[in-house]
């Protein structure tokens, strides 16, 4: 059976699988990152795993994979396969592509954005199925966007496109780590919803999970807590919206597993907000975790669609 390789890798963990053209995974694996023993390290952990899919595939399935996808966090040349920087794991300028093409005895890899990749996937496969123009949103320790148009997705000139957790929402407030001030996500991640729930609850073990179940209890201190955060994130996809005009808004990440005590007081707030501009349906991530990994096989098959026959 003709399959691909994928490989999503994370801070902590890589999910990998190897994905059939329908997009089945016919087989799925998870190993720790290891990024406390230094880049070198984790780019070698990578190479393996790859390398140990590539002999599952041929053993299952009497063939080798025909390409890969790798989703990887952190800034991303996709189109000269080079990981540039990622602050997580310590790497600058690793050539991706190349090293795992060697490593895989010359078979054909795409490299993405981990973000990005996940986006593709939801859009084409996920809660964006159908539409033409998604913005895809997740909410965790940070947050990041991709701009989904006609069954792709926007790097942007110099693949930072999308970075919606760095508008800046609320001029002088908490310091980002990217230099500016009231940055999105320094007010509406799950970090930062962690952050301001702990404070206000007096308890330093609270997180944004913890803050959702008092809102749903109707703890008065949570709903400020919760309605602020929530604010602020309408603030900045109204300002996406404004920008990009979407068909469909797809919120993912550990803050939209809250479900309607999220998106019950975020779709009133964004439709509170827009005054010329369409509103678009807003709704929650259908992948979960697995996003990256099913856009990195998604990257995969379209590198080979796109090949051109010898």
């Amino acid at each position: 059976m003709k399959h691909v390789i994928a490989l999503d890798v994370g801070g902590t963990g890589m999910k990998a699988a190897l994905v059939a053209a329908d997009g089945t995974l016919l087989h799925e694996a998870r190993r720790a990152t290891g990024r406390e023993r230094g880049p070198d390290a984790v780019v070698e952990t990578i190479q393996d795993f790859a390398a140990e899919l590539l002999d599952i595939g041929r053993e299952r399935f009497g063939r080798p994979a025909s390409a890969a996808g790798v989703a990887v966090p952190g800034i991303v040349d996709a189109e000269r396969g080079i990981a540039v920087y990622a602050a997580n794991l310590g790497w600058r300028d690793v050539p991706m592509r190349a090293l795992l093409s060697s490593r895989l005895g010359g078979i054909p890899v795409a490299l993405g954005h981990d973000v990005r990749t996940g986006g593709l996937a939801e859009g084409r496969i996920g809660a964006g199925r159908g539409a033409d123009r998604f913005l895809f949103v997740p909410l965790g320790t940070g947050i990041a966007g991709a701009i989904g148009i006609a069954g792709r997705i926007e790097a942007g000139a110099h693949g930072y496109a999308g970075e919606i957790g760095h508008i800046v929402v609320r001029p002088g407030g908490p310091a980002c780590g990217c230099g500016q001030h009231g940055c999105l996500e320094t007010l509406a991640s799950a970090a930062a919803v962690s952050r301001a729930w702990a404070a206000a609850s007096g308890d330093p073990e609270a997180d944004a999970a913890d803050c959702a179940k008092a809102v749903a209890s109707g703890d008065a201190r949570a709903r400020e807590v919760w309605l602020a955060a929530v604010g602020a994130l309408a603030d900045g996809l109204v300002t996406a919206i404004t920008l990009l005009d979407p068909r469909t808004l797809i919120i993912g990440g550990g803050l939209a597993e809250a479900g309607e005590t999220l998106f019950t007081p975020l779709r009133a707030a964004v439709e509170e907000r827009v005054t010329f501009q369409r509103l678009p349906h807003i709704v929650p991530a259908a992948l979960g975790d697995t996003a990256g990994c099913l856009g990195a096989g998604l990257l995969a098959w379209d590198l080979l669609a796109t090949e051109v026959p010898a």
